[in-house]
């Protein structure tokens, strides 16, 4: 059966009250399988390196007797995997540019949110395209815009909020450059200062097109060089100038090097090899926790975020589909989102990660507050001192400064063509 009511304006509860359906719903809302029943379930997830850790893994176990084997990925593999190999996973862990090219393949299903317990809760952000209503709404492929579809069997994206989602959001984030401190004598403000002469053979940027025509734009736009329509959904001209700009600055010897996965990037900073470059938080706090000096910097025009998602395979049906269910249920419960929070992502639920983090903890990475404690990673390595303060603010402040969204834009085959053209030059 399918189902195409559109949600605008309604809460879940409103939903089940006016329906009658409150009964089944909360039914279908509460844990879905007793775990003598789920203790065998396997769900094979494809993903890249955010959501795929042992420690979630093992929890999820320990809680749900539901087995997580994560097979971990950088992006490109993921989206070839999921589309090409649609039987060999249960989960898929995409980024929400990514949804856009592989929902519409008819690979996955969509999420009935009257299971998901806390869908009233998730940041809207991924509703709406707004952190707060007189939020503004950035470029690129927000995640509101390829988040819902009309019914259980379609494969075009919804223009509003519906019953059906493509993705469970995970996690998501607001990033900007990496610098080390410690080897920069000056101010860091623009996205354009990673083109400083100064820098010269000491940058890199992230080998991922997607991501680093991103970076690229808001490179070159901070430069004043380029003024894109639209920097999420380049024209072929924009992109034509931006590679070829990009290839000028390469066979100079600009770039150090251009980066491939999340290590690469931790190895270059803490060798000292490179000084300024695309960075993801976690990988700056990574570097930190080695006692390097390293700062994810917050700069002038703002950040390029990316959020992140778990679909389900077509094929997931009767229990295996419910176990799917439970384990939504308890990602969203707080565990999961404290421990990404505490990896330097944002969780999507954030009421009940709070109840999983100390005040302390509440306060330096959300609220912008200085520690009054050491803070440590999940795995209890020291990250900051008392005082430290985390870059870039608030949660707020952060994905309340968002630019543009990572994105797949409606020339992404010239694009990726164009790109390799730079990474091979």
């Amino acid at each position: 059966m399918t189902m195409s009511n559109a949600r605008a304006g309604w809460t879940r509860r409103k939903f089940l009250t006016t329906t009658g359906a409150g009964i089944a719903a909360s039914t279908l809302a509460a844990p879905m399988v007793w775990s003598q029943n789920i203790k065998d379930i396997v769900l094979r997830t494809t993903s890249g390196g955010t959501a795929a850790t042992n420690a979630l893994a093992q929890k999820a176990k320990e809680d749900t007797g539901i087995t997580i084997q994560y097979t971990a990925l950088d992006t490109d593999s993921v989206n070839s995997r999921v589309a090409t190999q649609p039987n060999s996973y249960e989960l898929a862990g995409l980024e929400y540019f990514s949804i856009k090219k592989l929902y519409p393949t008819g690979v996955l299903q969509p999420i009935d949110t009257k299971r998901i317990k806390y869908y009233d809760d998730i940041v809207p952000l991924f509703k709406t395209g707004k952190l707060n209503a007189d939020s503004m709404e950035a470029q690129g492929t927000a995640p509101h815009t390829v988040n819902f579809v009309e019914d259980f069997e379609s494969t075009d994206f919804a223009s509003g909020e519906t019953e059906w989602m493509t993705l469970i959001p995970t996690s998501y984030n607001a990033d900007t450059l990496g610098i080390r401190t410690d080897m920069i004598d000056r101010k860091i403000t623009s996205w354009a200062d990673i083109m400083d002469p100064e820098f010269k053979g000491k940058s890199a940027l992230v080998n991922i097109p997607s991501i680093g025509i991103m970076d690229a734009a808001m490179i070159l736009e901070a430069m004043g060089e380029i003024t894109y329509g639209d920097k999420g959904n380049m024209t072929r001209a924009e992109i034509d100038k931006t590679i070829e700009f990009l290839i000028r600055a390469k066979r100079d010897r600009h770039f150090r090097a251009l980066w491939q996965s999340f290590d690469e990037s931790i190895n270059l900073m803490t060798s000292g090899e490179v000084v300024i470059q695309s960075m993801w938080s976690p990988a700056v706090a990574a570097v930190r926790s080695q006692g390097i000096p390293c700062v994810y910097q917050a700069l002038n025009e703002g950040y390029r975020a990316w959020g992140g998602g778990t679909g389900i395979a077509r094929h997931v049906t009767g229990l295996q589909l419910d176990a799917v269910y439970e384990y939504f249920n308890w990602y969203l419960s707080g565990w999961a989102g404290a421990y990404l929070n505490r990896e330097g992502y944002y969780s999507a639920v954030l009421k009940t990660s709070k109840d999983y983090m100390t005040e302390n903890e509440w306060g330096f990475w959300m609220e912008g507050k200085p520690a009054t404690a050491p803070i440590v990673s999940p795995e209890g390595v020291k990250m900051e001192d008392v005082g430290a303060v985390r870059d870039g603010g608030s949660f707020e402040d952060r994905m309340g400064n968002i630019a543009c969204w990572n994105s797949v834009m409606d020339e992404d085959r010239y694009m990726v063509m164009k790109w390799a053209e730079f990474a091979t030059a």
